[in-house]
């Protein structure tokens, strides 16, 4: 067990409470930079790395829809300093120690600076000109709720930029969580075994759900430590399909999903499908079916079907989710500790 850190078993059974207190906390801090103007003008490059990145992917994709430009951005692949932009740049990390994205929004112009954070306060909040803070949830280290909750934080600033309104749906997203907990619950010990002994595993989603592809294959290997990728859609077509053999596949979205998985299924290879659509299940393919909600919400709801996967994964190859074998330095930076009487 990592120090300061929750055993998985532990921050699944708390998910959907704490996502249910966290949502209306999170909505609130959000009108409030909206209302002291931090939400404004050009659109917001997101910056990440892990988990994070892929947390981004939603908000980005409700701010093109809205007609406005955003990124997100690899912190560990981005030159320093920072170039210079008038695009706000938001440091999203849960730990608020991200060695690579402090790094990066240090170099970026202070008035621009913004964060997205599990634990305030933190080197990145200290940093920051706005940050929106989870509420310091407590969380496991292959994160759950501080990844869950941070999807949330980042589409409610993506729908309130600019003079937009956080959907008022939000509220209905705990009790969707939950009857989807149930159906996993019954489903994923069969689910599972179609991944525990495959090469590698494939996952791909349409362009709004593709963090829920990255953040699926970076689970899968952290707890149940089996190689594998997240893809959009658009691009796995373009190459990367051909090498199905031995391998499973997890998709997530609609019509090109299903036609994908159909192809997949009916080649004699093994799908876990994850859509909106009534799609019946056949030989090799498995249906996870979810409500037809906005693009982010989605996404949450599809990190708790990776969330079980992988979890039931490991434990179906007989090892410990809450055990990683590499431990890296310099990853975090250090904090001070304070001493105590």
């Amino acid at each position: 067990m990592v120090e300061g850190y929750i055993k998985l078993a532990a921050a699944r059974a708390t998910q959907a409470d704490l996502l249910e207190s966290a949502l209306p906390a999170i909505a609130a801090e959000v009108r409030a930079g909206q209302a002291r103007g931090a939400f404004a003008g050009p659109g917001p490059i997101f910056l990440g790395i892990g988990a994070s990145f892929a947390a981004s992917a939603a908000a980005v994709w409700v701010l093109r829809s809205r007609g406005i430009h955003a990124w997100r951005l690899n912190a560990g692949e981005y030159p320093i300093p920072f170039p210079v932009s008038p695009h706000p740049i938001v440091g999203v990390s849960q730990s608020g120690k991200s060695t690579e994205t402090l790094a990066v929004l240090n170099a970026a112009a202070p008035a621009l600076r913004m964060a997205v954070l599990n634990v305030v306060p933190s080197p990145i909040s200290a940093i920051a000109a706005t940050t929106i803070g989870l509420g310091n949830l407590p969380d496991s280290y292959a994160s759950t709720i501080g990844y869950t909750a941070t999807i949330a934080a980042l589409a409610m600033i993506a729908e309130a930029w600019d003079g937009g309104t956080i959907d008022e749906s939000w509220t209905a997203l705990p009790a969707a969580f939950r009857a989807l907990e149930a159906v996993m619950a019954r489903r994923v010990g069969a689910l599972a075994a179609l991944l525990r002994d495959t090469h590698s595993v494939d996952y791909a989603a349409a362009a709004p759900s593709v963090g829920s592809a990255e953040v699926g294959s970076l689970l899968l290997r952290e707890v149940a430590r089996i190689s594998a990728t997240g893809f959009s859609t658009r691009q796995y077509l373009h190459g990367a399909m051909e090498s199905a053999g031995k391998t499973g596949h997890v998709l997530c979205g609609g019509e090109r999903e299903v036609g994908v998985a159909h192809t997949l299924a009916r080649a004699g290879h093994d799908v876990i499908l994850v859509t909106t659509l009534d799609t019946p299940e056949e030989p090799h393919l498995s249906v996870i079916r979810i409500p037809d909600l906005s693009a982010p919400q989605r996404t949450i709801l599809e990190s708790l079907v990776m969330q079980s996967l992988a979890v039931e994964t490991a434990l179906q190859r007989g090892l410990d989710p809450d055990a990683f074998v590499f431990f890296h330095t310099d990853t975090k930076v250090a904090t001070p500790k304070v001493a105590t009487a």
